[in-house]
C-alpha cells in the first residue's frame, strides 16, 4: 500500500476523522481518543473498507514516525520499574536478547532520577562500610541505559557485536559472589568475562575499576561481603571521582549510555521511614519490604542524614524536560522518596509545558500496596485501585499531587487469559485495578492500553509493563498532546503531605551508625563470636537506639547445665538479669538464627525496666474454701535506687497499659487479679515480647495475636472490644513514642487516610 499521498500529521488526520457524523476513529475499540490511538499504533488498524483502511493505516505511520530524537523526557523511579520502563529489565536473563528498546531508543533525551534509600542486598553491605547513597537502583538503570546509536558512535558497534558487548556488560554488572575472589583475574574468570574481547576503551576502563576494587583500602574490605560486581564498579567510579554524579557519569559514558542518563535524586545518604496504620514505625526500605503487619502503609518518610540538596542536574532536567514520566514500581519506596527530596516536587509543577504522566503499577506489592485503607469503621479491604496509589501519593508527598502529573497510563487485562491471571493468584500476587470512574472524579485522566508483549503471555506465561509498547504509548500521548483533554485540577479531601524535611537527630550516615553500633557491643563484655551477629541485628533493627544497651553489661550464653531459669511463665530461652545486668541466652539455640535473634529482642526489652522491681509475689485468693485465683502482686524500688530506662511516670505509663493497679495509698505497690483459668503474662516478660514484636511481627505470634484485634471490624454492639482495641493502640504508642523516642508530630498516624 502506498502512503506517500498522505503526508499530513496526526493531529490533522485525527482532525479530519473527527469531523464526521460517523468518523473512522469510531471503528476503533471502545475508549477515549488517547485510548483508541494507542491501541492503533500497538496493534494496527482493525478490519475496514479500503478507503477507511487506507487513512487508518496512514495515521498508524503518523503516530509510529512522529519525530522524537530531540524531546527531552525525565522519568523517576526505582530499580526494576524505571530499567524496565528505559531499557528493558536488565536483571533479567533474557534482557540481552533485545536490550536496545524502551524509551531510552524511542527518545534518545531521556534521563532516569533514581531513588537512593534501598539498604538491603549488596547494597546494604556497601552502605556498612562506605558513606554512600544505595547504589543498586542506579546500577540496574545505568545497564538498561546502554543505547545502540552511542555504541555505535563511541565504539564503532552494530549489529551482532554490540549484542555480544551487551550480553558481556550484563554478565559482568549482575555477577554476584557469596566467597571472597583472590585477584581481578579470578573475579573475571567466575564472571566468565574476558575484558579483553570488548572494545578497547571499554575494556581498559573497567580493567582500571576492577583493580581500584582490589587496590583502594576501603573497597578491598568489601570483597569479604556477598556482593554484586556492578555495585562495586559504581562504587570505585565514586571513589575514583570523589563525587558521586561523576562517577556514575563516568561509568555510563564508559559503557555506551549516555553521560547523564542516570542521576540520584540526591547525593545526601538518607534511610526509609515506613509508618504503618496501627502506629507501628519501621525503620528501612529492606525491612519494611519483608514486614508483614497486616495494615496498610499510612506514610513513608525518607529520614536524612544532613539537610538535603536535590542533585543540580536534576533540577535543570526538569526544568527543560519536554515529558515528566514517573516509572511504575515500589510506590512507597521508589517514587515517594524522591519527591521528598526538597526542590523536586515544586520543579516538576513549576514546569507548565511538559506532559505529565504516571505509569500504574500492575501487581499490588507485598508489605506495600497489599492492603488499601479502610472506610473508617475497621474495614480494611484487600484490594487495591489505582484511586489508592494516587491517595497514597497525596498523602506522602509534600504538597499532594496537584500539577505532578494528569494522565494515568493502566495496563489493560481485559484480552488476558483468565487462566494466567489465576495463576497468579495462585501465588498471592493480585493485581492493582482500574477504577475508572473515582479516578476521573478526582481529575486525573486514566488511560487503559495493552502496554504488554503478547509474545511474553504466549511463550512464558508472564504478564508484565512491555518497553516497546510504553515507549510507543508515550510516542502517541506526545504526538496528540495538543489534542488531549486535561483531567481538571485534582479534587483533593484533605491537605497533601507535609513539607517538613526530617532528619536523623544524630546526623549519622549509615556507615557511621554501623560503625557505632560494632564500637558499643566491643565496650561490653560479649564473646568474639558474638559480635558479627550482634551487630547484623542492630543493623536490620535500625529503630534500636543505642541507649537501649545502657542497662545491659554483657550478653552470655549459658548452656543448659548453667541454665537456672525457671519455665513456669514461658519458654523462651533468654532472659535479662538485673544482678548482673547481663542479658543470658541458651546456647543450644545460638545456631538457630531466628530463635536466636527473638530471644536477644525479648532479653534485651526487658532490660530496659531493670531492676524495677524489688519483689514479685503470686498470692492465692480464696472464698468459701475455693481458690478463685490469685493476686500477682509487684513492689517497685524506691525511685532512688531504680536502674531503669523509663522515669517514675513512664514505668507507671506501661504499668497501666498491662492492667496492673496502683494501690491509693502506696505508689510502688501494683496488683492485678488472675482467675484459676485465665492466662497471665508478667509485665517484664510482657515488655520483652511487645519489644520484639514492634520490631518484627513475625518473631512474636503470641503478641501478634493479641494486637490483631485492632484489625477486627467492630460492630458497635460489644463496649469491652472497643476498650481493649483502645489499650492494643495505647500500648503501640506507647512503644513508638517512649521506648523508641519517636515523638515529633509528622510520625503519628494520621486521622484520616486519602483523597475523596
Amino acid at each position: 500500500m502506498n502512503l506517500e499521498p498522505f503526508p499530513l500529521s496526526a493531529n490533522d488526520l485525527i482532525s479530519r476523522m473527527g469531523e464526521a457524523r460517523f468518523g473512522l476513529l469510531d471503528l476503533l475499540p471502545e475508549g477515549d481518543l488517547a485510548e483508541k490511538l494507542i491501541g492503533l499504533a500497538l496493534s494496527g488498524p482493525p478490519p475496514a473498507p479500503a478507503a477507511m483502511a487506507t487513512e487508518l493505516a496512514c495515521l498508524t505511520v503518523a503516530l509510529n514516525a512522529t519525530e522524537t530524537r530531540d524531546v527531552r523526557v525525565v522519568v523517576f523511579g526505582g530499580g526494576t520499574g524505571l530499567s524496565n520502563l528505559i531499557g528493558g529489565d536488565s536483571r533479567n536473563p533474557l534482557w540481552p536478547d533485545d536490550p536496545f528498546q524502551g524509551l531510552k531508543e524511542t527518545f534518545p533525551q531521556t534521563r532516569a532520577v533514581v531513588c537512593v534509600t534501598d539498604d538491603g542486598g549488596s547494597s546494604g553491605e556497601l552502605l556498612k562500610e562506605l558513606p554512600l547513597i544505595a547504589l543498586g537502583d542506579i546500577r540496574h538503570v545505568l545497564l538498561s541505559s546502554i543505547r545502540q546509536e552511542k555504541l555505535h558512535e563511541q565504539y564503532g558497534l552494530a549489529g551482532r557485536e554490540a549484542l555480544r558487548v551487551s550480553a558481556a556488560l550484563h554478565q559482568l554488572f549482575n555477577h554476584r559472589f557469596e566467597t571472597p575472589p583472590s585477584s581481578p583475574h579470578a573475579l573475571l574468570g567466575d564472571a566468565d568475562v574476558n575484558l579483553a574481547a570488548l572494545p578497547k576503551g571499554m575494556g581498559q576502563g573497567l580493567a582500571g575499576l576492577i583493580e581500584a576494587i582490589f587496590s583502594e583500602p576501603r573497597l578491598r574490605t568489601q570483597l569479604s561481603r556477598p556482593h554484586c560486581l556492578g555495585n562495586l564498579l559504581l562504587a570505585a567510579a565514586i571513589v575514583g571521582e570523589k563525587e558521586e554524579v561523576a562517577g556514575i557519569s563516568l561509568l555510563a559514558e564508559l559503557i555506551g549510555a549516555n553521560p547523564e542518563a542516570v542521576l540520584p535524586c540526591t547525593t545526601t545518604p538518607a534511610r526509609l521511614k515506613v509508618l504503618y496504620g496501627n502506629g507501628v514505625l519501621v525503620s528501612g526500605e529492606y525491612k519494611s519490604g519483608h514486614a508483614r503487619r497486616g495494615y496498610p502503609v499510612d506514610r513513608v518518610f525518607v529520614e536524612f542524614a544532613a539537610p538535603p540538596q536535590a542533585v543540580p542536574q536534576v533540577l535543570a532536567a526538569i526544568n527543560q524536560a519536554d515529558i515528566i514520566l514517573f516509572a511504575p514500581g515500589s510506590l512507597f519506596t521508589s517514587i515517594v522518596p524522591i519527591l521528598q527530596v526538597p526542590g523536586i516536587a515544586q520543579a516538576i509543577r513549576d514546569n507548565r509545558g511538559a506532559l505529565k504522566m504516571l505509569v500504574a503499577n500492575l501487581w499490588a506489592q507485598a508489605g506495600e500496596t497489599d492492603m488499601a485503607h479502610g472506610n473508617g469503621n475497621g474495614d480494611h479491604p484487600q484490594r487495591f485501585h489505582v484511586s489508592d496509589l494516587l491517595a497514597a501519593y497525596h498523602r506522602n508527598i509534600p504538597g499532594g499531587v496537584k500539577d505532578l502529573f494528569e494522565q494515568i497510563l493502566v495496563l489493560g487485562l481485559r484480552d488476558i487469559p483468565g487462566s494466567i491471571l489465576q495463576s497468579y493468584a495462585l501465588e498471592t500476587k493480585v493485581p492493582i485495578y482500574l477504577d475508572r470512574d473515582k479516578v476521573r472524579a478526582m481529575g486525573f485522566a486514566p488511560i487503559e492500553s495493552r502496554l504488554y508483549a503478547q509474545a511474553d503471555i504466549e511463550q512464558r506465561g508472564v504478564i508484565q509493563h512491555d518497553p516497546a509498547s510504553l515507549a510507543a504509548a508515550v510516542r502517541v500521548m506526545w504526538a496528540i498532546r495538543d489534542s488531549l483533554g486535561k483531567g481538571g485540577s485534582p479534587k483533593l479531601c484533605g491537605p497533601g503531605g507535609g513539607a517538613e524535611v526530617l532528619l536523623d537527630p544524630l546526623g549519622q550516615t549509615a556507615n557511621q551508625r554501623f560503625a557505632a553500633i560494632r564500637e558499643r557491643l566491643h565496650a561490653l563484655a560479649i564473646a568474639e563470636d558474638l559480635h558479627p551477629v550482634l551487630a547484623e541485628i542492630f543493623w536490620r533493627h535500625g529503630d534500636i537506639p543505642l541507649a537501649h544497651l545502657d542497662g545491659v553489661a554483657g550478653v552470655v550464653l549459658l548452656d543448659r547445665e548453667e541454665w537456672s531459669r525457671a519455665q513456669e511463665w514461658d519458654t523462651i530461652l533468654s532472659f535479662y538479669d538485673p544482678a548482673d545486668r547481663l542479658i543470658k541466652i541458651r546456647e543450644d539455640i545460638f545456631p538457630e538464627p531466628a530463635q536466636f535473634e527473638v530471644g536477644f529482642l525479648v532479653a534485651l526489652g526487658q532490660s530496659l525496666l531493670g531492676n524495677y522491681a524489688e519483689e514479685k509475689r503470686r498470692l492465692p485468693v480464696v472464698r468459701d474454701g475455693e481458690s478463685l485465683g490469685y493476686e500477682f502482686r509487684l513492689i517497685l524500688r524506691p525511685e532512688a535506687e531504680l536502674c531503669c530506662f523509663f522515669n517514675s511516670a513512664e514505668l507507671a505509663r506501661f504499668l497501666g497499659l498491662v492492667r496492673m493497679r496502683q494501690a491509693t495509698g502506696n505508689p510502688r505497690l501494683y496488683t492485678r487479679l488472675v482467675n484459676d483459668d485465665e492466662g497471665f503474662t508478667p509485665p517484664g516478660l510482657l515488655f520483652g515480647l511487645t519489644y520484639a514484636w514492634y520490631l518484627d511481627n513475625r518473631h512474636v505470634c503470641h503478641i501478634e495475636y493479641k494486637m490483631s484485634i485492632d484489625r477486627m471490624m467492630s460492630c458497635g454492639l460489644i463496649p469491652e472490644q472497643k476498650k481493649v482495641a483502645g489499650r492494643r493502640q495505647a500500648m503501640i504508642d506507647f512503644f513508638r513514642t517512649v521506648v523508641f523516642r519517636y515523638t515529633a508530630g509528622q510520625l503519628q498516624p494520621s486521622a484520616d487516610y486519602g483523597l475523596g
